[in-house]
């Protein structure tokens, strides 16, 4: 007879006797989170940049590393200090340039942000151009996508190509490159703006800002909107008069203005300007222009009658305004999670802001006896869109805008709550 086998002890960690289901799915489940934690660690090594902001005391004595221009730049809620010598400037130019300016009409341009929206004034611009009754506009202005349109309406219908090409092959990937979602506890936004910055540097050469300070010198004005986070200010840049300085540093200051004015807080990184107070160098943030205003001619205050009369232009004005978005609410139901709650508000707060701006301006035009004339995206286009820069979607808002344009765009003479 056998002796009896030993009895096989049974632990209450491992009821099988080895590393049954439930062990397994312990250990696991701590290296899942043991992985977790070092790549929170990884992402946190990863900071963002230290600044030295300048200080709000320091602000009037300021001026831009490297670049000493004068009148860079200006609050966009203020009028200039030196208007009245900015007026002399002008009108010396267009003395020089073409007397028959004076008689002639005045056509301001002002492009609205609106993301890969852009895509609907990029189009509307090359079919306004078909269509051969494209305006020589005297001044243009951009904020966030509208400052990638600006320079380019700036110039005339000769860069068209580059807005087309912009904004019917551009994806997400090519504007700006995600991080790991830890990143976001210790960086200054969701995404690294590097693609964008390498596509400025492709189109914003050389040859493009010798054309912008040629035409500044005719008396024509570019400005672009960006905003001054420390500041809490909205802020307009002359980048005709950064142009025409002639500083080997000035095209990266353009440069650094436009992508500064489409950088949305949070999904890209702010822009921190360089700029000296005495011996010492500080840095300004600056972030997407539709903070401050969707869209912009000149502060409220300036009274463009008597800017008129100080220049000695004669001809009547006229306000050109591209919406790149929608002016009335859409319907959609918004499902009960932050993300998609925190999105729809944020649209509502654009699309509100939007309108503001679009009344205000109408205002400013009634006052000054300028002629109104808005273009938005109609309420028909209902495509959708698959990425931040869909360039399916886009390609066909740019079509839609070509074509309406093409045809003869139904300009309204009102915005919307003052429908005639």
């Amino acid at each position: 007879m056998s002796p009896p086998r030993p009895a096989k002890v049974i632990s209450q960690e491992d009821p099988t006797g080895a590393m049954g289901p439930k062990r397994i799915a312990h250990h696991v489940a701590i290296r899942m989170i043991l992985l977790v934690m070092a790549m929170a660690l990884l992402a946190g090594c990863a900071v963002a940049p230290s600044r030295n902001p300048l200080p709000e005391e320091l602000s009037s004595q300021m001026m831009y590393d490297g670049i000493h221009i004068p009148n860079v730049r200006w609050w966009g809620d203020a009028l200039p200090k030196d208007l009245i010598e900015k007026y002399a400037e002008t009108r010396d130019q267009l003395e020089m340039q073409d007397p028959e300016t004076f008689n002639r009409p005045i056509h301001y341009l002002a492009i609205s942000g609106g993301g890969s929206n852009g895509a609907f004034g990029a189009g509307l611009l090359n079919g306004w151009t078909v269509a051969g009754n494209r305006p020589y506009f005297h001044m243009v202005t951009g904020i966030s996508t509208g400052a990638l349109i600006a320079p380019f309406a700036f110039i005339g219908p000769e860069k068209d190509h580059i807005l087309k090409e912009f904004y019917t092959t551009t994806s997400t990937k090519d504007i700006l490159k995600k991080r790991w979602i830890f990143a976001h506890l210790r960086r200054e936004a969701g995404a690294d703006s590097t693609p964008l910055q390498n596509i400025l540097k492709d189109i914003i050469d050389g040859p493009l800002i010798e054309q912008i300070a040629a035409e500044h010198k005719k008396g024509r004005r570019l400005f672009i909107g960006t905003a001054n986070l420390d500041a809490g200010r909205p802020v307009m840049w002359n980048i005709g008069a950064i142009a025409d300085s002639g500083h080997p540093e000035a095209i990266q200051l353009i440069r650094d203005v436009l992508l500064a004015s489409a950088s949305i807080p949070g999904m890209f990184p702010p822009v921190l300007i360089k700029v000296r107070a005495g011996e010492e160098t500080f840095d300004e943030m600056h972030v997407d222009g539709g903070t401050a205003n969707q869209v912009f001619l000149y502060p409220a205050s300036l009274d463009e009658r008597q800017a008129k009369k100080e220049l000695g232009i004669k001809g009547k004005s006229h306000l050109w305004i591209i919406r790149n978005g929608f002016i009335d609410p859409r319907f959609e139901i918004v499902p009960n999670k932050a993300a998609q709650i925190a999105g729809r508000s944020v649209g509502l707060l654009i699309r509100t802001q939007a309108n503001g701006d679009l009344q205000r301006l109408y205002l400013q035009t009634q006052n000054d006896k300028m002629a109104y004339n808005l273009a938005f995206i109609p309420d028909s286009f209902n495509e959708k869109s698959n990425e931040d820069f869909d360039p399916v979607y886009m390609r066909k808002l740019f079509d839609l805008g070509f074509e309406m344009a093409k045809q003869g765009f139904p300009w309204q003479n009102s915005p919307p709550g003052f429908e005639n």
